[in-house]
C-alpha cells in the first residue's frame, strides 16, 4: 500500500516525445478539419505562382482532397524535405519573419498534414523534362519516384485522421464540412481576381471562377445580384495604408459577422478592432443585433504588421492599430454619407433564385477588372450600375483629410465624435413637394406623394430621428435644458442595478437627468431634460439600466451620451398607435428633410419606405 502511494506521488521523468506523437501534436494547431488541409494546400499553390488550381473533394474533404496547380513546381531533391518540420523555400532568416511577402512561412503545413493523412505529392518544375513523387502514410515517407505529369503540383490527401480515429470521430457531416471547404475557396477566389478556380464534390462541379471574372462578378457568383448591386466602391488612402473594396448598403444587413471579409495584403484574416470599426461606420445605420456586409482589402508595407502570431494565420497583430481602426471608419462613414438611403421597394423579379452553392458560374467575362498585373491588387474604382428606377447620384466630394487620433486615445475606440461626416445628399422623394399632403394609415404610418412616387413614413421612427438630432445638437451647444422636479420622484432597483446607474451619474447629468442614491437600491431622479415633456422618468431610468446591464464593460463616455440620447427620443416621440392631427401629420412629414440622417432612426430602423412610380406601375402592369 505504502508501496504504490509513493511510486503514485513521485515525480514523473521528463522524456524526450517521438517524431510521430510530434507531427500529431503540431497537426492539431494547423489542421482541424478538411477546410483546414485545402487552406494550406491552396496557399501553397498561391505562393507558387498558379493562375490555375483544380481541386476535387470526396466525402466532405474526409476521403479526399487533391489540389492540381500549374504553378513552378517542386524539385525532386526537395519533395523529402517537404515534409519535414519547419522546412520552407519562404524564408531565410529571423529577419524575414517581420516582412512576410508569402502566404505561408512557417514550414509545417506539409508536415502536419502528412502527420494525420496519406498523402501523395507529385510535381513537376517548369524547366524539367520529368517530375517526381513521394508518398506519406502517417510520417513515413516512401522513396522519390520518377513522375511524367505535366508541370506544375498535384497533392492528393487521403483518409484524412485515418490514424487518429477520436478526431475523425468528432468530425461533422459531409454536408457541414463541405461547407467549410466552400468558404475557404470563397475567400482564395475573393482575394485573387485573375486566378481560375475550379472546385468539384463527388465529382459534380461546385464552382467554376474564371480567371477574366473581377471583384464585383465574384461577388455576384457567391452571394447573388442581391449584393452586387447594392455595395459601394471605396478606395482610400492614409500614409502606407490603402483601403479599398466594397461596403454594402444597410437594407443588406445580416444576422452575423459572417459576411464581413477582411483581407490583409491578400491574405484573409480576423481582427476584432477592425471589425468594430466597420460595425462603428454603420453606426445608426442598423438594428441591434444585425451586421453590415463588407468586402474589404487593406494593403500594408509587410513590416508594419506581425502575421506570425497563430499557426492558422488568420490573427495579426498591427503596428498602428489605433490609426488603423480610425481610417477604417472614416473611409466607411464617409463613403455612406454620399448615399441616399431611403429604403425602396423592390418587388420579386420573376423567376429569380436564391444563390446556392452547387453548379455555381460567373455568367459574364465582360467589364473592366479592379485588378491590374494578376495577383496583385492595385484598385481602381468602377460606379457600380444603378437599379432601373434609380436617379443618377449627386457627384462625388472628396473626403476630408485624415486625422489621427491623440495619442491617449483607448486601444478599441467606440465613438465617431472625430470621424468627418458630411450629410447625405437628399434626393426628392425625401421632401415633401410644394402643394402635396401627407395622411395617416393604423395611426403608425404617414403616405406622402412625391415627384418620384409615394413614401410611407414610420411616424415613430422619424420622429425620433428628428428628437435625437435636436438632442445632439443642443447638447453641443451647451444649451440642453432641464427642470427640476419639486418632489423627486423615487425608483426602487436591485442594488447592483442602482450601482450601475450612479456609476454614471455624471453623463446622465450631463443630458439633464439628476439621479441621486437614496439607499437600499433606491434612486431620487431630481432633474428632469425639458425636452422630454411629459415621459414618466421612471421609464427613461429603467432603459437606461436594461442598456447597461447588455454591456460587457463600461461603455466610453461619447457612447454612453449617444446611447442615453437616444434612448430618450425613442421615449420621447410619438408612437405606433397615437393618433396625429392633420396639422402634426404635416409637420412630422415636413421635418424628414431636416435630418441629418433622416434614412434611419438612431437605432438603426429605416424612416420611410419608397414606393417609385415605375414600380407602382410595373405591378399594376401598366408597364
Amino acid at each position: 500500500m505504502n508501496a504504490v502511494a509513493e511510486s503514485t506521488c513521485s515525480p514523473r521523468r521528463i522524456r524526450q516525445l517521438s517524431s510521430l506523437v510530434v507531427s500529431k501534436i503540431a497537426a492539431g494547431e494547423v489542421i482541424e478539419r478538411p477546410a483546414s488541409v485545402l487552406k494550406e494546400l491552396l496557399e501553397n499553390s498561391l505562393d507558387a505562382g498558379a493562375r490555375r488550381i483544380e481541386i476535387d473533394v470526396e466525402q466532405g474533404g474526409v476521403e479526399l482532397i487533391r489540389v492540381v496547380d500549374d504553378g513552378h513546381g517542386i524539385h525532386a531533391d526537395d519533395l523529402e524535405l517537404a515534409f519535414s518540420n519547419h522546412a520552407t523555400s519562404k524564408l531565410l532568416s529571423a529577419d524575414d519573419l517581420f516582412q512576410v511577402n508569402t502566404m505561408g512561412f512557417r514550414g509545417e503545413a506539409l508536415a502536419s498534414i502528412g502527420g494525420v493523412a496519406q498523402v501523395t505529392l507529385q510535381s513537376r518544375p517548369s524547366e524539367g523534362d520529368v517530375g517526381a513523387e513521394i508518398a506519406c502514410r502517417g510520417g513515413e515517407l516512401s522513396p522519390v519516384r520518377i513522375w511524367n505529369g505535366s508541370s506544375g503540383t498535384r497533392t492528393e490527401v487521403r483518409h484524412l485522421f485515418f490514424n487518429t480515429p477520436v478526431r475523425r470521430k468528432f468530425l461533422k457531416t459531409p454536408t457541414t464540412e463541405i461547407g467549410h471547404i466552400c468558404e475557404v475557396f470563397t475567400r482564395i477566389a475573393l482575394a485573387n481576381p485573375g486566378l481560375h478556380l475550379v472546385l468539384r464534390h463527388n465529382g459534380k462541379m461546385v464552382y467554376e471562377v474564371p480567371g477574366g471574372a473581377d471583384l464585383l462578378e465574384r461577388i455576384g457568383l457567391f452571394f447573388g445580384d442581391d449584393i452586387r448591386d447594392k455595395i459601394y466602391a471605396i478606395d482610400d488612402r492614409h500614409g502606407p495604408a490603402h483601403l479599398y473594396g466594397f461596403i454594402a448598403d444597410p437594407s443588406c444587413d445580416r444576422g452575423t459577422a459572417k459576411m464581413q471579409y477582411l483581407f490583409l495584403n491578400g491574405r484573409w484574416i480576423r481582427d476584432r478592432a477592425l471589425g468594430h470599426a466597420v460595425q462603428e461606420g454603420y453606426r445608426g445605420l442598423l438594428m441591434t443585433g444585425r451586421y453590415a456586409v463588407a468586402f474589404l482589402f487593406l494593403d500594408l508595407p509587410a513590416d508594419a504588421v506581425d502575421v506570425n502570431v497563430h499557426p492558422t494565420k488568420s490573427e495579426v497583430r498591427f503596428r498602428e492599430g489605433q490609426s488603423l481602426f480610425s481610417f477604417f471608419l472614416a473611409t466607411i462613414r464617409h463613403r455612406l454619407s454620399r448615399e441616399n438611403l431611403t429604403a425602396r421597394l423592390q418587388a420579386p423579379r420573376p423567376g429569380s433564385v436564391p444563390v446556392g452553392f452547387m453548379s455555381a458560374t460567373p455568367t459574364s467575362e465582360s467589364g473592366p477588372s479592379l485588378f491590374g498585373q494578376p495577383g496583385f491588387p492595385t484598385f481602381v474604382k468602377r460606379p457600380l450600375p444603378d437599379p432601373p428606377a434609380r436617379p443618377p447620384q449627386p457627384a462625388e466630394v472628396p473626403p476630408e483629410p485624415f486625422r489621427a487620433p491623440p495619442e491617449s486615445a483607448i486601444d478599441i475606440p467606440s465613438t465617431v465624435a472625430d470621424v468627418p461626416y458630411s450629410p447625405p445628399a437628399m434626393e426628392s422623394a425625401s421632401v415633401m413637394d410644394p402643394g402635396s399632403r401627407a395622411i395617416q394609415v393604423h395611426n403608425a404610418y404617414l403616405i406622402v406623394e412625391t415627384a418620384e412616387g409615394m413614401l410611407v413614413i414610420d411616424q415613430h421612427a422619424l420622429h425620433e430621428r428628428v428628437l435625437f438630432e435636436k438632442f445632439k445638437e443642443k447638447f453641443q451647444q451647451g444649451s440642453l435644458e432641464s427642470q427640476r422636479l419639486l418632489i423627486p420622484e423615487p425608483i426602487e432597483l436591485p442594488p447592483d442595478q442602482s450601482a450601475k446607474v450612479l456609476e454614471h451619474r455624471e453623463a446622465l447629468c450631463d443630458l439633464g437627468l439628476g439621479v441621486e442614491d437614496f439607499g437600499g437600491g433606491t434612486l431620487l431622479v431630481n432633474r428632469y431634460p425639458a425636452i422630454l415633456g411629459r415621459t414618466a422618468p421612471a421609464d427613461i431610468l429603467k432603459s437606461v439600466v436594461d442598456y447597461l446591464l447588455t454591456q460587457d464593460r463600461p461603455p466610453p463616455r461619447e457612447v454612453m451620451l449617444g446611447e442615453l440620447m437616444s434612448l430618450m427620443a425613442c421615449h420621447a416621440a410619438v408612437r405606433s398607435g397615437d393618433p396625429l392631427t392633420a396639422e402634426e401629420i404635416t409637420d412630422l412629414a415636413a421635418m424628414r428633410h431636416l435630418a441629418t440622417d433622416a434614412h434611419h432612426c438612431p437605432h438603426g430602423r429605416p424612416t420611410a419606405l419608397l414606393f417609385t412610380r415605375h414600380e407602382l406601375d410595373k405591378q399594376f402592369r401598366r408597364i
